[in-house]
């Protein structure tokens, strides 16, 4: 699989998890957060939660869960995005925070799971 086949797949597998999410009352604050120390796929309010969503696809789960590629250090860079994230956007600095990951998996990406609360800071990450 090619580059941009793999960016194709990655473009496609978000739209699906926004609209996942979006079907279960999440509310849109920003897609594709970017700063220098990484990128936030989607972000978005359940309720008054504050969510930071990792977007994950494989074309099958037989070799690595997706969830299970989003390691410790992977974990520390999203921490880090989000931290810069409510930095930019004081207004959402009194909401809770959570960090999610959607997995997406199958060529026809038909199985999404959801794994709310996913990972949480710890000191050493901020």
């Amino acid at each position: 699989m090619g580059h941009t086949d793999r960016g194709t797949l990655g473009q496609r597998a978000e739209e699906i998890a926004f609209r996942y999410l979006i079907d279960r009352a999440l509310r849109p604050v920003a897609r594709n957060f970017s700063c220098r120390g990484g990128e936030i796929d989607l972000i978005m309010l359940d309720r008054a939660c504050l969510v930071f969503i990792e977007v994950r696809c494989r074309r099958s789960a037989q070799f690595t869960d997706p969830v299970l590629t989003v390691d410790h250090r992977k974990q520390r860079k999203i921490i880090r995005t989000a931290a810069m994230f409510n930095a930019r956007n004081r207004r959402y600095a009194s909401n809770e925070m959570r960090f999610d990951v959607v997995a997406i998996e199958g060529d026809d990406q038909a199985e999404v799971r959801w794994l709310r609360d996913a990972f949480r800071p710890d000191d050493s990450a901020l």
